[in-house]
């Protein structure tokens, strides 16, 4: 056999042996990182709506939060556990109680609420972002119910609950959304994972 056939064997044996090795000896994909949110906001406010409408489920079977409840949401390049808190009067003042060991903030308003259930969200966010467990997290604060015709434009919302002086130096977004638009709701869960996967560079570099 010539120099040259032996050679051109060779390189077809490594050839299928490279191919077989990509098909059949490829090991699993990376696991897709987990986050722990808090989810928080008033009765009414969509908080429930809004995970479901994440995870595909039907409306019809959507029942308002009471307690509290942990969805898994999963996007392409991670996975967030979502503990959502009930928002009635008599559940908020335990909110601090399931503050601990999460790693971002949720919380949603009705931007097409009343003047004094606005006023009360707007105490329940200050309070939320001063939390010394909560403080230093990323923040994604949606404006519900933009579909509604009384609701607050997005930069309404800002100046009325003075996101700027008193979130700054922290991490947070604001963005309007509905139940109609979930390529927009996606896409702000995208930009809040984004913000955690910052986070967890800093630290990684400390």
């Amino acid at each position: 056999m010539s120099e040259c056939l032996q050679i051109s064997l060779a390189v077809c044996r490594l050839g299928v042996r490279t191919c077989f090795r990509a098909l059949c000896c490829k090991g699993p994909p990376p696991a897709r990182p987990e986050y722990d949110l808090v989810c928080i906001g008033l009765t009414g406010s969509g908080k429930t709506s809004l995970l479901s409408r994440l995870c595909s489920e039907s409306p019809e079977h959507v029942v308002s939060t009471t307690g509290f409840s942990i969805k898994a949401v999963p996007f392409q390049n991670a996975v967030l556990n979502v503990k959502e808190l009930g928002g009635a009067d008599h559940i908020r003042k335990y909110w601090s109680r399931y503050y601990q060991g999460s790693q971002g903030v949720v919380f949603v308003l009705d931007s097409a609420s009343s003047e004094g259930d606005l006023e009360t969200a707007r105490s329940e966010l200050h309070s939320a972002l001063r939390h010394p467990q909560l403080c230093t997290l990323p923040f994604l604060i949606l404006a519900s119910h933009q579909d509604k015709p009384a609701a607050r434009s997005a930069q309404e919302v800002k100046k009325y609950f003075e996101l700027e002086p008193l979130a700054r130096g922290q991490r947070w977004i604001l963005q309007p959304c509905s139940l109609g638009d979930v390529a927009a709701l996606k896409d702000s869960f995208s930009r809040l994972i984004q913000l955690l996967e910052e986070k967890d560079q800093e630290a990684a570099r400390v």
